[in-house]
């Protein structure tokens, strides 16, 4: 019998001016904090750290610090001392409380705003430091000012009492110390010393003259009474501590970005100087590479996404190359221009501008608008740099070859790339042969696992779910794509099934939504062998598909070294550590003789004798036979253990990859990869006693 559904009436609610809900202070940071951090996950929870940091940094841009000092504490904590003139803590004439308070409870209220306070400074909305108050569940912010030590406390924002003065003091400065709110970062509050270090790195680059000191006195045990002290550094605490100075600004940056390559010309390019009002300061060598390292700074503050001062680069340095290279005769007239992309191939720069009246894209700063900062990068660039390849001919021949070269390869790659897709597309866009494609066509809702070798991919085609689960396996170790041009990259068969597995092409033509999976899941066996083939995949997907993992579709499965039998019970052990935490304190023996651990990995059956140690009880030796099977490989695994341990989404492990910093992992697929064996050697002597070599 058929029932007629009732349609409901939708509820009527009633909009009127009771509606309109009014945020005092700083609850709208607290409501949508990633409109101020970007998001409340690392990235936003280092955004914190930067936030603070950069007001003291601007005290050094303008001359009034000269030494900044980050500690991560015990309990998610930071703390930030400079030795800057103190924010003011007299009364504020309209908001007529402190002028500390007001900075740190009120949006958009700062010395930023075009006042006399900076000439040059990162933050133009004035909410950085009131942000992380709202984002924290405690905020202390302790000020060295006219000979006073003055000292305010905060929870989520809201000041639990008046500036008081408790002291004396010879020194000025800020101490501001905050713990992020774990009701606003639910991923977690512990933030990685890595990261601040490499941040931190870059901007002592940046200002000449300044000294930063990370200390991370996370694991110090003792009472830390940092109150009243300027830094913590001086206290010689026994933890790890580093320090950045450096004199030679962004020249000494480029040097650092090319540790392990090696230019194609000696002389770095510098230029320092000021057009219309905007501070314009760059650097640049060409490298043996095909890549390009770009570096952009507005006032100090990175700008990931460029903009206008990357811009007014970008057009200068294409139309100061090829306008040189034809009056010298290298370019002839029937001969093509050199593209932008041809020009930027193996260039390492960094750029950076700094405006008293600066306009960013967003809270987050990762775009520069201001229209002036073009015109005058490409003023000051196209000077000097005229200059610079009139006095180094040599120099510029060389730049002018490495693009003519660029040229000639991009022509091939264009080539081979459309051969390679016009192939699949008469074709009818066949897949790959070796692929066992999935049956779903949402992309979000499949997955691709590559695979080691053919018999890993065979055991993986009969256990997968064939739904939603691809299979790609590969044949060895495919080519390693830091050393190889894109038309040689394409000629082999490997990364060939590859890119027509993935369905969105490479180079120019590829569109990110047109992937066919977004779960590329890497899956190799727990060996050098398994781990150099991960590597080599690794660096194909950061060179050519960036977007990629910056979307979070690369993952890395995790199978298990172990399965340990116990009658009818099985478990899976990932580590050694895992694999004793299962066994627990007993020891395995043979039968009939002392067998190694070796024997036993193997896969041979053993009595168990097992003693409570806490109630001193000896037990009788149990019948009960213990096995341990170690998998060297995937394709030791039948399709239902593969299945359980590595495919199953219910129970599996996979790693998702993200590129937090990428400048540093840029610098390390380089020495990895790259054609300098020297940097490699050294890396491998220094790190070979800590190597985990499976033999």
């Amino acid at each position: 019998m058929a029932t007629k559904k009732i349609e409901k009436e939708p509820k009527k609610v009633a909009y009127g001016a009771e509606s309109i809900q009014v945020l005092e202070g700083l609850e709208p940071v607290r409501k949508r904090p990633g409109m101020y951090i970007g998001s409340t996950g690392p990235d936003g929870l280092h955004h914190l750290i930067w936030e603070i940091f950069d007001n003291s940094r601007d005290e050094a841009m303008n001359g009034y610090a000269n030494r900044v000092e980050v500690t991560l504490l015990p309990h998610d904590q930071i703390r930030v001392v400079d030795n800057g003139r103190g924010i003011p803590v007299d009364i504020h004439s309209k908001t007529k409380v402190s002028a500390l308070e007001t900075i740190m409870t009120t949006l958009h209220a700062g010395g930023k705003f075009g006042g006399d306070g900076y000439n040059v400074s990162g933050g133009l909305h004035g909410v950085g430091a009131s942000v992380v108050n709202a984002l924290s569940i405690m905020c202390k912010v302790e000020v060295h000012r006219d000979g006073g030590f003055f000292i305010q406390e905060y929870k989520q924002g809201v000041s639990k009492g008046k500036v008081k003065q408790i002291g004396k003091s010879k020194f000025t400065g800020t101490i501001t110390t905050f713990e992020p709110d774990p009701i606003i970062f639910k991923e977690g509050t512990t933030f990685e010393m890595s990261r601040v270090v490499s941040h931190l790195r870059q901007q002592a680059y940046l200002v000449k003259g300044l000294s930063i000191t990370i200390v991370d006195a996370r694991e110090v045990t003792e009472k830390l009474d940092l109150e009243g002290e300027t830094y913590a550094a001086d206290l010689n605490i026994e933890c790890p501590t580093t320090t950045f100075y450096f004199e030679g600004g962004l020249k000494s940056l480029v040097k650092h970005y090319n540790e392990f390559s090696k230019p194609i010309h000696k002389n770095i390019f510098y230029v320092e100087k000021e057009a219309e009002n905007v501070g314009v300061e760059i650097a640049l060598q060409y490298i043996d590479d095909m890549t390009t390292k770009m570096a952009a700074f507005a006032n100090n503050i990175p700008t990931a996404e460029g903009g206008t001062h990357v811009t007014g680069f970008k057009t200068a340095l294409t139309r100061l190359i090829n306008a040189y290279a034809r009056k010298n005769g290298i370019l002839k007239e029937k001969d093509d221009n050199l593209s932008g992309d041809d020009v930027l191939e193996g260039l390492t720069v960094v750029i950076s501008v700094k405006l008293r009246e600066i306009q960013f894209e967003g809270q987050t700063k990762a775009k520069l608008g201001s229209m002036e900062a073009q015109s005058a990068v490409s003023t000051v660039f196209s000077d000097a740099f005229t200059i610079f390849m009139e006095e180094n001919p040599d120099d510029a021949k060389e730049i002018i070859n490495k693009g003519l070269l660029a040229l000639r390869a991009r022509k091939a790659a264009k080539a081979a790339k459309d051969s390679v897709l016009r192939k699949g597309a008469l074709e009818g866009f066949s897949l790959p042969g070796k692929l066992a494609d999935c049956q779903s066509n949402d992309p979000a809702d499949s997955e691709l696992f590559i695979v080691e070798g053919d018999s890993a991919g065979g055991t993986a085609k009969m256990g997968r779910d064939r739904v939603t689960q691809a299979i790609l396996p590969l044949r060895g170790k495919i080519l390693n794509v830091e050393r190889a041009r894109l038309d040689r990259m394409l000629g082999s068969e490997q990364i060939k099934n590859l890119v027509l597995a993935m369905g969105a092409a490479i180079g120019d033509t590829f569109n990110i939504e047109k992937v066919r999976y977004h779960k590329l899941i890497i899956a190799t066996d727990a060996d050098v062998d398994g781990a150099h083939i991960r590597t080599l995949l690794l660096t194909f997907f950061y060179r050519y598909y960036r977007p990629i993992i910056d979307a979070g579709y690369v993952y890395i499965a995790q199978p298990p070294l172990y399965k340990i039998q116990q009658g009818k019970k099985i478990d899976y052990a990932f580590s050694d550590e895992e694999k004793f935490a299962i066994v627990g304190d007993v020891d395995i023996t043979n039968p009939e003789e002392e067998s190694s651990e070796e024997n036993i990995e193997e896969g041979e059956e053993s009595e168990v004798k097992e003693e409570k140690n806490s109630k001193k009880e000896t037990v009788k030796p149990s019948s009960q036979k213990i096995r341990i099977q170690r998998y060297k490989g995937l394709g030791e695994m039948n399709s239902e253990e593969l299945w359980e341990t590595t495919m199953d989404p219910n129970t599996r492990i996979l790693k998702q990859v993200s590129v937090h910093e990428a400048e540093e992992a840029d610098r390390v697929f380089e020495m990895l990869m790259g054609s300098e064996v020297g940097p490699r050697k050294s890396f491998i002597q220094t790190h070979a006693k800590s190597a985990n070599v499976d033999i």
